[in-house]
């Protein structure tokens, strides 16, 4: 196990909790992914029923099937640092108590916005995500080969839709703004293409191909080069990945050769054959 990813992610988990206990739930303001439905169920069973089911509860029900296909059609590394994300959210959701710090809607919005996103963007970043909707949506990615978006903003559009009609458009509006801070933010911390390619010239092409074969399932294709400074024989790997798979492609080429030269670049559309499973 990575401790330092592991620190990452309960460190991104704890910034979520933060952000939904101290500035979105005390607002009403609903923040994305299952962290929105659970917190939209707990407010509907509390106000219409004589029930009560915490956001943090329902939120790890909700990720127990989600991490069960993750693990299938994803990845074990991927999932399993996803859920633990969760499970590590879910405990500060429950330990954190719900408070306001401000009366202004907008600033809660705001902040609550951009602390979640912290977290999420830097859990992103080393390689796993909050779970939910990122999985679900990854893995609808790619029976079809649509943009995750699509599907994380058409899951969304259901919470906000249902948050206006029960409880005022005012809210959803709000709702609105705290998507909007999030993407941002994540986006700066993260990368918001859905899609890379690397170019990756080194002194070790036959091991960093095998290396990369071993632990991704990407097709590879090896270009011969040369250094133009020492005129030194070269490869270049070309290989298209998604960017949930950036910090396990780091890490590849760090461990075969730390002085490999990688040029990361947006993909906008790939024609023609990309594994999907």
């Amino acid at each position: 196990m990575d401790v330092k990813k592991l620190f990452v992610v309960v460190i991104g988990g704890l910034l979520n909790a933060i952000g939904m206990n101290l500035f979105l739930i005390p607002a009403n303001v609903y923040t994305s992914g299952f962290a929105g439905a659970a917190q939209l169920i707990s407010k509907v069973v509390g106000d219409y029923t004589p029930y009560a089911l915490s956001t943090g509860l329902l939120l790890f029900l909700f990720n127990i099937p989600v991490a069960i296909l993750g693990w299938k059609k994803v990845g074990k590394s991927f999932t399993f640092y996803s859920f633990l994300s969760v499970v590590v959210m879910s405990l500060f959701l429950e330990l954190i108590p719900v408070r306001s710090l401000s009366e202004d809607i907008l600033l809660n919005a705001v902040f609550g916005g951009v602390i979640a996103a912290v977290g999420t963007g830097w859990t992103l970043k080393w390689g796993a995500s909050t779970g939910g909707l990122d999985i679900i949506a990854l893995v609808l990615s790619r029976v079809n080969d649509r943009s995750v978006g699509t599907y994380i903003f058409a899951l969304n559009s259901i919470i906000i839709l249902t948050a206006g009609y029960m409880y005022g458009w005012e809210k959803a509006l709000y709702t609105l703004v705290t998507l909007y801070v999030t993407t941002r933010v994540i986006d700066a911390i993260h990368t918001r293409h859905q899609k890379l390619t690397a170019l990756i010239i080194t002194t070790k092409g036959e091991e960093m191909k095998q290396a990369i074969k071993s632990q991704m399932i990407r097709g590879i294709t090896v270009i011969p080069a040369k250094g133009a400074f020492l005129n030194e024989d070269k490869d270049m790997l070309m290989i298209v990945i998604t960017r949930y798979e950036l910090f396990d492609l780091k890490r590849i080429i760090k461990e075969v050769d730390p002085k490999a030269f990688t040029n990361i670049m947006q993909t906008t559309e790939v024609v023609g054959f990309f594994r999907k499973d």
